[in-house]
């Protein structure tokens, strides 16, 4: 009987730990929107003024997949370095869950980031960039949509620079973004 209870409490255990699940990074954006050093923004894809935009058919495509934007800064100031540091680490603690799917890595003279995606390769969810500088802080973008290609990723980058969108209605965000 003792042998039993020991393994029906190990089983207990085992199942208990297994559900303890890491956080999403859906529930990251919920838990940090009202924390005073992040800047949190919800923009619509419309806000890039893309139908006045002369497209190819590809690109055209790639734009319609998108439906939306969540983009999280965190701001880091002299202040809030050590948070700074937490809270970086919990995002790419998130973002290396087996469930994202690395599309490439960037390292430019502003800093470092990641581009990932969830979903099948042929039929993305969500797109997240991410990225980080030692001076501004980090800023993690989610990028929403039905059905978007991989392939169509670079054709909707080319799409945006053609556009004349300036980052007009970002607010907090543009500002952080420009350094």
């Amino acid at each position: 009987m003792k042998h039993i209870l020991k393994a029906v409490s190990v089983i207990l255990v085992v199942l208990l730990t297994s559900c303890a699940s890491q956080q999403s990074l859906q529930e990251y954006y919920v838990d940090n929107q009202e924390n005073p050093n992040f800047i949190s923004l919800d923009i619509p894809a419309s806000i890039l003024k893309m139908e006045e935009v002369e497209l190819t058919e590809v690109q055209r495509e790639a734009v319609e997949s998108l439906r939306k934007f969540n983009l999280l800064a965190f701001k880091k100031t002299a202040d809030n370095e050590a948070e700074y540091k937490v809270e970086k680490a919990k995002v790419k603690e998130i973002l290396k869950g087996e469930d994202f799917i690395e599309l490439m890595k960037i390292n430019s003279q502003y800093g470092r980031g990641v581009i990932k995606y969830l979903g099948e390769d042929d039929a993305i969810d969500e797109v997240i960039i991410y990225g980080d500088s030692k001076e501004q802080g980090f800023a993690v973008v989610r990028v929403l949509g039905r059905d978007m290609n991989p392939a169509h990723i670079i054709q909707l980058m080319q799409a945006i620079q053609k556009s004349d969108y300036d980052g007009e209605g970002l607010g907090e965000i543009g500002k952080f973004l420009k350094g």
